[in-house]
């Protein structure tokens, strides 16, 4: 997959613009504060509807216009041209369209346009609590498993429906177990398609730790679940903690408390890594996740790299430029407030690229080929 042509209007402190890309790799530099990430969300809004950032839609949406929109005129694998219009109205109902055709669901558009991002509010997966890396599980599985997707959907329905029923102490024992056969039915999905996955990306993450670290640190990577010893069976469980969790008035057992348990040299990174470390642990889980989707995905992944070489030496950005500059990768956009390590990768490239400068939400192309 390939983005040919973007074109935003009152897309956060963007008023308008209009872009043409390279199909390999497009620089945008610039202070920060000047949009730079913001044209990098507009690409995650296309993808998957919703910002990358912990916001509202109402954000999304220029100070003093009533709606944003966001238009993405894609080339696929196979050569065909695919175009997204998405209208951010605040307060209403998204509009996805896809060649001109409206989406009934918006669910229904998850994985057809695959991306990846690594961000600095991504380090939350390391930093943060069991949410973020269940995020992370669940937004890769979400957009190469449809099976999953909707297991995923229906379990969260019903796990609402009891922690409202508990939190209110009205669930009465029949209420209860009729749900509980309900989470029951839907966890061995969730549960075998979380351990296939983890069996297969842990290599491909410890690899790509090993190239960029120059294998340096040794680090590891698990799947933390109680439902191991009964092979993603819910059910019993439940029934033990029923009584508990009417007490605590949320269910306390379930595969919305996995995790994935991250090392690095035998203790949790979040406790022992550097800032180079844990950065480096980080662009290796989105190194791995880019592999694992685009050998699920019939479209090849956009990659979006946000402000990722701070905090690193030199060695360690020298081999990421020539990992990502490789064949394994597809387009990519690069965002940064140094021009010297994207003067490097221009030049390691050579001339398949676009740079733009960005300055208070206006985007300009300052170098690289302009022709379609």
């Amino acid at each position: 997959m390939i983005l040919r042509r973007l074109h935003l209007v009152n897309f956060k402190s963007i008023a308008a613009a209009s872009c043409t890309f390279s199909p390999k790799v497009n620089c945008l530099i610039g202070l920060n504060g000047m949009g730079k990430t913001n044209l990098l969300d507009a690409l995650h809004y296309l993808a998957f509807t919703k910002s990358h950032l912990p916001i509202t839609d109402s954000l999304a949406v220029r100070r003093g216009a009533e709606s944003a929109v966001l238009e993405g005129s894609y080339e696929s694998d196979h050569g065909d041209e695919r175009q997204l219009l998405l209208q951010i109205r605040p307060g209403q109902r998204k509009i996805l369209k896809r060649n001109r055709k409206e989406y009934g669901r918006l669910s229904e558009h998850i994985g057809a346009f695959p991306l990846v991002i690594i961000s600095p509010q991504d380090y939350q997966l390391i930093l943060g609590g069991s949410e973020e890396r269940r995020r992370f599980l669940d937004r890769q599985l979400g957009q190469q498993d449809s099976v999953y997707m909707a297991a995923l959907t229906q379990y969260h329905r019903v796990l609402e429906q009891r922690n409202s029923l508990l939190k209110a102490r009205t669930a009465s024992p029949s209420v209860l177990e009729v749900l509980d056969l309900q989470l029951d039915q839907v966890a061995p999905i969730l549960y075998e398609r979380r351990q296939r996955f983890v069996e297969d990306f842990v290599p491909l993450f410890q690899q790509y730790y090993s190239a960029i670290s120059g294998e340096q640190e040794e680090v590891r990577l698990s799947y933390q679940t109680t439902l191991h010893s009964s092979g993603g069976q819910l059910l019993e469980a439940l029934r033990a903690a029923r009584q508990i969790d009417q007490a605590l008035g949320h269910s306390s057992v379930g595969l919305h408390r996995d995790d994935l348990l991250m090392e690095l040299e035998g203790e949790l990174i979040r406790k022992v890594g550097s800032e180079g470390q844990r950065k480096t642990y980080l662009i290796a889980l989105k190194f791995a996740q880019y592999t694992l989707l685009s050998r699920s995905n019939p479209e090849r992944p956009l990659l979006l790299l946000d402000d990722i070489f701070d905090k690193l030496d030199a060695a360690r950005v020298e081999r990421i430029i020539r990992l990502v500059g490789g064949s394994d990768f597809g387009q990519i956009f690069i965002t940064d407030t140094n021009r010297k390590y994207l003067d490097e990768i221009i030049e390691s490239w050579g001339e398949d690229y676009r740079l733009f400068e960005v300055q208070e939400g206006v985007i300009t192309q300052t170098a690289g080929d302009a022709t379609e």
